[in-house]
């Protein structure tokens, strides 16, 4: 539980969450599998090149999420998966000259530092699908042994979707309708219906016998590399079991990733559901077009980090609703910086009025109510956080007639700091006076970024905020903050 200064206001309306689930298609009351614990998987990135901000739409959305469900008193247990095997990681380490292995590597550590400079540390483990080689060979035995799975002579395992009569469930799609949807990994001429799917793919070979320089791993069939549905469920029956609480991920995973992961969890354990709630993000658009890599529309979350605070990132993304598309432009990002500043000033404003041992008051609690209620209604941030700003509305006007007591300012500033810790959007004010030794590090941390010493000026930083202060990296250079 993160305990707040008012002592745990949030956990006062916990079991009353309602969440909307993708497979039902209505808002569910939040019931866990174990008492207060929940279990979360999302699915993470494929490690080839840079995220964008459209990534960073779905791992805001379920940071904050998740920070939501701990202030309430939940034991949340985050994971998410990184793929570092894929078609697409071994075409662009072909265009580089590098092994598939360095490229996932580079760019999984370019991922973190992303995920570090956003302020997402609600993840509890990274699980890299290479890791969990072993479990999945044991899922594609068991998919054969009991039916579901058959291989093709040098080419590979797969699922035969006409076996599990609920292929379609989560899409609303019939298996005829499945049929148009596959990937590269999956093309065979030999399958017996076109919408199967891979489980493991066998390396091809040359003439001599040899296999190409893929990456590939022994197995009972030959050497090969898992398909891309079989990782998930791989990770997490091991991690969960064949069972959880809640699958998230952007809504273009929906078909055929998801689909096929409940085909292959719940035929192979005979259980269903695989979890209770399905939860999917909206897309990040710029006009009408989601934004892709291959569309050549998009923003890497480093080059938004350079002209933008990450407060303004979040405060931009947590005022749509998850399941609503976000339509990008430079006059919406511009309006959440705004805001974000104007949180700042407004809680620069309350420290000035508090006196040291105020005991908070009352007066913020209705807001907080109306806060929880809205976030209790499957996560309403944009309702949540009309909230919080109408509150500065009224707070700013009884300060202007200088009517504010001390007591009164301790409670909001508690109020906004249970705020900040679920969405981290509040810009803090920057500090008038920098120690000496900290000015002197944040220079040598600068000199290790410009020479891309990414760990060294990781190392720094770590060091800076231990000293009480906050580094933020902006267009005009390092910007540094008081911690609070």
């Amino acid at each position: 539980c993160i305990v707040f200064c008012n002592g745990c206001v949030l956990q006062e309306k916990a079991l009353v969450m309602k969440i909307y689930d993708t497979l039902s298609g209505k808002k569910k009351v939040l019931e866990t599998r174990s008492k207060n614990k929940i279990e979360i998987f999302v699915c993470g990135p494929t490690v080839y090149d840079y995220s964008h901000i459209g990534h960073a739409r779905t791992y805001i959305a379920f940071d904050s999420f998740t920070k939501y469900l701990r202030s309430k008193g939940y034991e949340v247990r985050y994971i998410q998966n990184i793929t570092d095997i894929d078609d697409k990681i071994i075409t662009r380490a072909k265009k580089t000259k590098q092994a598939p292995k360095e490229l996932a590597r580079i760019f999984e550590t370019e991922y973190y530092h992303d995920m570090h400079e956003l302020g997402i540390h609600s993840v509890d483990k990274y699980a890299r699908a290479t890791d969990y080689i072993p479990q999945i060979i044991s899922q594609v035995e068991r998919l054969i042994d009991k039916g579901y799975a058959y291989e093709i002579k040098d080419d590979g395992i797969y699922y035969d979707i006409s076996k599990f009569k609920d292929y379609g469930k989560l899409s609303n799609r019939t298996v005829q309708q499945a049929e148009d949807a596959i990937s590269r990994i999956d093309e065979s001429i030999n399958k017996r219906n076109r919408g199967d799917f891979a489980l493991w793919k066998l390396s091809p070979s040359t003439n001599s016998g040899q296999t190409r320089g893929d990456p590939s791993w022994p197995s009972p069939w030959g050497e090969g590399r898992p398909g891309w549905h079989i990782e998930d469920t791989a990770i997490t029956e091991l991690e969960f079991g064949p069972q959880y609480d809640i699958h998230g991920g952007a809504r273009d995973l929906i078909f055929p990733h998801h689909e096929s992961e409940i085909a292959q969890m719940e035929s192979m354990s005979r259980k269903t559901p695989l979890v209770n709630y399905w939860m999917h993000t909206g897309f990040l658009t710029v006009g009408k077009e989601k934004m892709a890599k291959s569309l050549g529309n998009f923003i890497t979350i480093h080059k938004f980090l350079r002209e933008h605070s990450r407060e303004t990132l979040r405060l931009f993304i947590s005022g749509s609703h998850y399941r609503s598309p976000i339509n990008y432009s430079e006059r919406a990002v511009r309006q959440a910086e705004t805001n974000a500043r104007r949180l700042g000033e407004f809680k620069a404003r309350l420290e000035r009025i508090v006196q040291n041992n105020t005991k908070p008051s009352k007066i913020a609690d209705s807001y907080r109510k109306l806060f929880i209620n809205e976030l209790d209604d499957d996560f309403n941030t944009p309702k949540a956080l009309a909230v919080v700003f109408s509150m500065m509305r009224d707070i700013n006007t009884i300060m202007d007639k200088q009517k504010i007591k001390p007591e009164d300012a301790q409670s909001v500033l508690a109020f906004l700091d249970e705020v900040n810790n679920i969405f981290g959007i509040i810009y803090e004010q920057e500090s008038t006076a920098i120690p000496k030794n900290v000015t002197k590090l944040i220079e040598n941390r600068e000199e290790f970024r410009k020479n891309n010493d990414w760990d060294k000026a990781d190392e720094i930083r770590q060091k800076i905020e231990k000293l009480g202060y906050t580094v933020k990296d902006t267009a005009s250079g390092p910007k540094v903050v008081k911690s609070y």
